[in-house]
């Protein structure tokens, strides 16, 4: 399922519930997009290659200076020996260059030839989307006046996800943890709907 018709089968099941509500189809598009829409290494490239960028440094600083950025590339990383994180490296503004090519290799993005794919993050980002896609499809097969308030929580899950790289995988258990009691507080609710 696309984003598109996800947001439209969530505004659909808004409007069949008759209420003056729209809490769960804001949700579900601002959500879906963001989980689609996450910040990977093109991106990253394209908004360090960007004029814009380019421009707010020379806005920002006079003089002879040299940019350094501070990554922790996922493919060559060296991790911390006593934390097991990846350790940041200094690289110099040559990294700019290196940056405009990765934004115009952003077509490998998902596909079989993109090198960052399979790494735990990607893998991670792709199966969060589909699961989203899926409990919301099914959501809203199912959204009632009385489950509305537990849908909207749900629809709101990747809202906790936050950052990049190891700051991001911790934030995603906090989200599974949380999605995980709201399903519950969904299959109560149902069960007591039966029972009325």
């Amino acid at each position: 399922m696309r984003f598109s018709e996800l947001a439209s089968l969530a505004r659909d099941a808004d409007k069949k519930l008759g209420l003056d509500r729209d809490e769960f189809s804001r949700a579900v598009v601002k959500y879906s997009f963001k989980l689609m829409a996450y910040k990977d290494e093109y991106e990253v490239g394209r908004l360090f290659s960007a004029a814009a960028f380019k421009q707010q440094v020379e806005k920002t600083f006079s003089g002879d200076y040299r940019l350094h950025f501070h990554l922790a590339p996922p493919l060559f990383a060296k991790k911390d020996p006593k934390t097991g994180l990846p350790r940041k490296s200094e690289f110099g503004s040559w990294m700019r260059h290196v940056f405009g090519i990765l934004s115009k290799c952003k077509g490998l993005r998902g596909t079989r030839f993109d090198p960052f794919g399979w790494t735990k993050e990607r893998r991670t980002e792709r199966q969060l989307r589909d699961q989203y896609f899926a409990d919301i499809e099914r959501m809203c097969g199912t959204l009632t006046q009385d489950n509305y308030d537990i849908a909207v929580q749900l629809a709101e899950v990747p809202e906790q996800i936050r950052g990049f790289g190891h700051v991001k995988l911790a934030s995603v258990e906090d989200a599974v943890l949380g999605r995980e009691a709201i399903l519950g507080r969904l299959a109560t609710s149902g069960q007591q709907e039966r029972a009325a």
